[in-house]
């Protein structure tokens, strides 16, 4: 069978854990692996430009037998080739590629043409699901508590805030039950207005993200992910309802459906000098309802 020429089709932005596919095509990988393409799946690969959320885990079933997905990734097909996870030179929806979900496999492999099963981990989906929430509000929340923190106009966040988040961010990456965001603050920071003294207490800043968070998630509100159509490349959206209003924020992950779901969340923050400037790490925590 020849490599795909339509984008996989996912359900894993409905809070799907299970699904059926058709094998459009297995590559055999080293150290006796092998990638799995399907026609659709419920099972989250890892972004290869913005590698937040971690893979999903789990299970494909089949005729052949069993076989453990140890890793999700994106792929890539282009010319007769596939390309897979850091190999992928190009974003996801760029013209003229065909993108695709590669499940990772170690066991019995399916046929090309076979119909599997994919059975997802739903606890550790459930776990990453919850940190990634909670990733989007700790981000809104760093913002509210850094709104009076710059000297110039500046764009501005879901909320309205001045997006210290989205202007700052190195690196973001979600766990189970909570995430890790690294920021950076240098001279193009302060050229956009950023004042770096609004960050001389940390602790400071932390307790009014918590003030919010903790507001938040006692009014509860329903979460979604919005999304144009299935394909892996469509565009989708988090939604959230909280007290201020509703709020949208790209995503390509997956979420809690209730803020309902948290007992509570908070941040910290910690503060390093480095090259340049000045480094912050947030890291947020969740408590499950």
């Amino acid at each position: 069978m020849a490599l795909p020429h339509r984008d996989t089709l996912v359900s894993y932005p409905d809070g799907v854990t299970a699904s059926t596919g058709v094998v459009l095509h297995v590559e055999q990988l080293e150290e006796g692996l092998a990638a799995v393409i399907l026609d659709s799946t419920a099972c989250h690969p890892a972004d290869t430009a913005w590698p937040d959320q971690p893979a999903d885990r789990g299970l494909m079933r089949g005729a052949a037998g069993d076989a453990q997905i140890v890793d999700a990734v994106m792929g890539g097909v282009s010319d007769g080739r596939l390309h897979l996870g850091r190999e992928l030179p190009v974003r996801t929806g760029t013209d003229g590629w065909t993108f695709v979900v590669g499940h990772i496999v170690d066991g019995e492999t399916p046929a090309e043409g076979d119909t599997v099963e994919v059975v997802v981990d739903a606890e550790l989906r459930s776990a990453l699901s919850a940190g990634h929430t909670a990733c989007h509000l700790a981000s809104l929340a760093l913002d509210g508590a850094l709104s009076d923190a710059w000297s110039k106009e500046t764009p501005t966040d879901a909320l309205g805030h001045p997006a210290f988040d989205q202007l700052a961010i190195v690196t973001s990456r979600i766990h189970e039950h909570g995430s890790a965001d690294t920021y950076r603050i240098g001279k193009s920071l302060r050229r956009k207005g950023f004042v770096p003294a609004s960050l001389d207490d940390p602790d400071a800043v932390a307790a009014r993200a918590n003030a919010l968070l903790a507001g938040w998630v006692e009014a509860g509100g329903a979460v979604r992910v919005e999304r144009d159509d299935d394909a892996i490349t469509a565009r989708r959206t988090w939604v959230c309802a909280l007290p201020d209003g509703e709020v949208r924020i790209p995503c390509g992950g997956t979420h809690v459906d209730d803020l309902s779901a948290f007992a509570g969340l908070e941040v910290a923050l910690e503060r390093t000098e480095i090259e340049g400037g000045l480094q912050l790490v947030m890291t947020t925590t969740a408590r499950m309802a």
